[in-house]
């Protein structure tokens, strides 16, 4: 079937028929696109574990920073990604292109699980783990946009919205899945084995995912509008030129950047990934209980993105979006003030009886005569809440072990067992900010493919949408994270807030370009 048999054949169907045919076209694009975002978000739910691994463990803060840095690095490169798939999209096809993304961001993951850890190779094992995060950030340059692009070329007009919103859930979907194998692999393994190999297994089912995902989508259609644009001559030859040498769609480009991409992308990143970051690092909440947390609140929002997308086809896109970012900004602080107040231990009473504690040692590997020292605490408090404290001294054959005429300090960790009320509470909030989430991540890939023509549509929206989520949400948990050990170390009363005022400086400068230059109701510049 020539591609022109293709559109015809569309273009004469029942809407039923159309309705039947885009729901196959959703499934196919979306669990590719899921996959993806499974395998991307992988590296950041287990960012506390890869910090362990392929880097120096003498500075967990350091080790855990150049971690979130290297989380970050898989972001900062989607730009580019998005202009060399972009351009290839709009010349070649979408279906084709990001068939090649999936295969790049699948063998990436996998062979993250395999690479050995800092103490086999050295600083070689941070090196590796650094150039196959910038192949995952480059292959997701080149997905997102055309999947959305693709799925928006089959949908009727006026439910463009509804349909591009199913696209739209992946991204959470894929952060759910890699929250929930994550469990899975845990719950399955005892906690040396997971801590040992375990860690792995999840970046190596991703090669399963990936071989059924490139079947279905080997077996797809190009979409009706390119095949048509492709047929009839009028596709792009530079595709890069068109989009950001022309002044007046470079215009829209910039548009869709400031006045919504950046905006939407730290509310993403605030509400699903520095909300992880916070109950782990800052709250220090036990992190199978963060899992299940954060999986709970994800699965409770992820229907309300198809719920915005549905709605943002009755009253407009830029409403929705707007709204979103304005009660985030608003919301933000009393939010996480309240999720950090909710375990604050010097408000809760210890139960009678409620202290053990133990005491352990450990051959040091390289020194017979040393040993490290745990001594381990645990504190029952009246309301169920459990405090969990490990302090690890390093102690020689003549004593503990002295620096510059000083005994060594103790290195030591701890974590909180959440009750049953106050999980839930946390569940709430988490939600709350997966709400915000919605509203402004729903509605969006509809508003960026209807800014732009078709025949450079994947590279116009692919490059705004990536520089928002890849560079100013990308860069959110390595920034928030600065920002609130600088608070804690300055001496700052609610240090722990201070992460905030990235993403709400971003979202507020967003939100203003966007009140102020967003005209239309659907900023529809064409639609052919």
């Amino acid at each position: 079937m020539s591609n022109q048999q293709v559109e015809t054949s569309f273009e004469d169907m029942t809407e039923k028929q159309k309705n039947k045919t885009i729901w196959g076209v959703i499934t196919a694009s979306s669990l590719g696109t899921l996959i993806e975002w499974y395998d991307f978000y992988l590296f950041g739910s287990l960012a506390v574990v890869l910090a362990t691994k392929f880097f120096p463990s003498d500075n967990p803060t350091a080790a855990f920073l150049s971690t979130l840095a290297t989380f970050a690095a898989g972001f900062v490169v989607r730009p580019f990604g998005a202009l060399f798939f972009g351009r290839l999209g709009d010349i070649i096809g979408r279906k084709y292109t990001f068939l090649v993304t999936l295969l790049i961001m699948g063998f990436s993951t996998f062979l993250i699980g395999c690479i050995p850890g800092y103490e086999t190779i050295g600083f070689l094992a941070p090196v590796l783990v650094l150039i196959l995060r910038l192949l995952q950030g480059l292959a997701l340059g080149g997905e997102y946009g055309g999947a959305a692009t693709y799925v928006a070329e089959y949908a009727q007009p006026h439910r463009r919205g509804y349909w591009t919103s199913w696209i739209q859930t992946t991204a959470t979907a894929g952060l759910f899945i890699s929250l929930i194998v994550i469990l899975l692999t845990k719950s399955s393994l005892s906690a040396e084995q997971f801590d040992s190999w375990g860690w792995r297994v999840p970046f190596w089912i991703s090669i399963l995912m990936v071989g059924v995902s490139y079947v279905i989508r080997k077996n797809m259609k190009e979409s009706p509008l390119f095949a048509k644009a492709k047929a009839e001559g009028k596709t792009s030859k530079n595709p890069l030129k068109e989009s950001f040498g022309n002044k007046y769609n470079f215009k829209f480009v910039l548009l869709a950047l400031f006045g919504a991409a950046m905006g939407q992308g730290v509310i993403w990143y605030t509400g699903q990934f520095y909300a992880m970051s916070f109950l782990q690092k800052v709250m220090n909440v036990e992190s199978t209980q963060v899992d299940y947390l954060m999986a709970t609140a994800l699965l409770m929002g992820t229907p309300f993105f198809v719920f915005f997308g549905w709605l943002s086809d009755k009253i407009g896109r830029k409403a929705i979006m707007m709204t979103g970012m304005l009660v985030a900004i608003l919301a933000y602080r009393p939010i996480y003030d309240t999720m950090y107040k909710s375990i604050d231990l010097e408000s809760k009473t210890e139960a009678v009886n409620g202290i053990t504690e133990q005491r352990s040692a450990k051959i040091h590997k390289t020194i017979a005569a040393d040993s490290l020292i745990t001594f381990h605490k645990e504190t029952l408090y009246t309301d169920g809440t459990l405090l969990k404290k490990d302090s690890i001294i390093h102690w020689s054959a003549a004593g503990p072990v002295m620096i510059e005429g000083k005994a060594e300090a103790p290195k030591v960790s701890q974590s909180v067992i959440l009750n049953d009320d106050t999980r839930w509470y946390l569940v709430f909030l988490v939600f709350i900010q997966v709400i915000f989430v919605t509203m402004v991540y729903g509605p969006i890939a509809a508003f960026l493919v209807e800014m732009f023509p078709v025949r450079i549509r994947y590279t116009s929206m692919s490059l705004p949408y990536h520089i928002g989520n890849g560079v100013f949400g990308g860069l959110l948990p390595a920034v928030a994270t600065y920002l609130v050990t600088s608070g804690k170390d300055a001496g700052h009363p609610t240090w722990y807030l201070e992460g905030l005022w990235y993403p709400i400086g971003v979202a507020t400068v967003c939100l203003i370009i966007g009140l102020f230059y967003i005209k239309n109701k659907n900023n529809n510049i064409h639609d052919k």
